[in-house]
């Protein structure tokens, strides 16, 4: 049977309750091998569990609030409706469902027919201090035509390894790359930041999670 994203939220919220220890990876492999054999409660681990992450990197691809929201229910629709294809020998589920997530940003963009020189989105935290959030947009709008020098993938690398804290390897399998290539990437796309950014912004941009 078909679930819709409020079945999902539903078998989610069901078991928040239940979980009281920290996640690591022998718990997350167990609850995504139950989901593939047709646990909808072990799914609904997975999805409080990757939520946030997921929207994040979403919203940061279309800077769009409500898009990045129909996505990643989408998205996860798709990963229940798909769940018993994955097998862990292939991957970790993560980046399983990293697959998942990037496939649909495509098929978005593609859809719309929409070419954004940067569809990075950048993130203020909410502050009641107003003056300060005008002089956070302005330096984040100081950013970006820096960061439009870097292609999708190498933003992509530098917000997963940056902000996500994802492993090389981690970051390999999301992409479809050589840990080796995304090490070269990561490198050279700061490189190029540091070259170009004037010191107080490229420092800001290491120590400042935008999204």
């Amino acid at each position: 049977m078909l679930l819709s994203h409020d079945s999902i939220v539903y078998y989610s919220r069901s078991i928040q309750k239940d979980i009281f220890f920290p996640m690591n990876n022998t718990h997350i492999q167990r609850w995504a091998d139950a989901a593939s054999h047709g646990d909808r409660e072990a799914f609904g681990r997975l999805y409080d569990l990757y939520i946030k992450e997921i929207y994040r990197f979403v919203y940061y691809k279309t800077h769009h609030t409500q898009t990045a929201e129909d996505l990643t229910a989408d998205i996860f629709v798709k990963a229940i409706k798909n769940i018993s294809s994955y097998v862990h020998t292939h991957g970790s589920f993560r980046t399983w469902l990293y697959t998942i997530t990037r496939s649909a940003v495509i098929d978005h963009y593609r859809t719309q027919k929409h070419d954004s020189p940067i569809e990075d989105a950048w993130d203020i935290v909410p502050t009641k201090d107003t003056t300060q959030q005008i002089h956070a947009r302005i330096e984040i709008d100081q950013l970006k035509p820096y960061l439009a020098q870097l292609s999708s993938e190498q933003r992509d690398i530098l917000v997963l390894r940056l902000w996500q804290a994802k492993s090389y390897k981690e970051i390999a399998d999301i992409l479809g790359k050589s840990e080796a290539s995304c090490k070269m990437a990561f490198s050279r796309s700061l490189k190029t930041l540091r070259d170009n950014m004037p010191l107080h912004l490229f420092l800001m941009f290491l120590t400042t999670p935008f999204l």
